[in-house]
């Protein structure tokens, strides 16, 4: 037997600003929201605890007091569906996100951005989900 990866966590300042920045780039949908907590899924993925196969995980955002100090020791990797990697980039930077600096030296395949709150993210080019 072994385990599913279902959820990821991420701690934030606004949990509902940050879902809706997720909800965007994903075409997730917020599933709950309660005490400064907001989960977020995948329309795709049908509810119950029987569900074979692949399932994308959710994301819940949840309300901290302290703030982002340091770079990510876990990110989130996105690839484009329907666009290619530069015109996802532009998308995303109008959704919020920005251009973030860890180490990359230029000759990286993906982009690496940074979510409103500064969660380091990358678009991937090439790979496939």
């Amino acid at each position: 037997m072994s385990s599913k990866f279902t959820e990821l966590a991420v701690d934030c300042a606004d949990p509902h600003a940050l879902a809706r920045f997720w909800c965007a780039v994903l075409d997730y949908e917020v599933q709950d929201e309660e005490d400064g907590v907001v989960s977020i899924v995948s329309p795709a993925v049908p509810e119950g605890k029987s569900r074979p196969g692949p399932v994308p995980p959710a994301l819940t955002f949840a309300r901290v007091p302290e703030g982002k100090t340091v770079k990510n020791r876990l990110h989130i990797d996105v690839n484009p569906t329907d666009r290619e990697q530069d015109d996802e980039v532009r998308r995303l930077l109008d959704l919020g996100a920005r251009h973030a600096d860890v180490g990359q030296t230029g000759d990286e395949s993906w982009v690496t951005l940074a979510d409103p709150e500064g969660n380091e993210f990358c678009v991937l080019a090439s790979r496939q989900p």
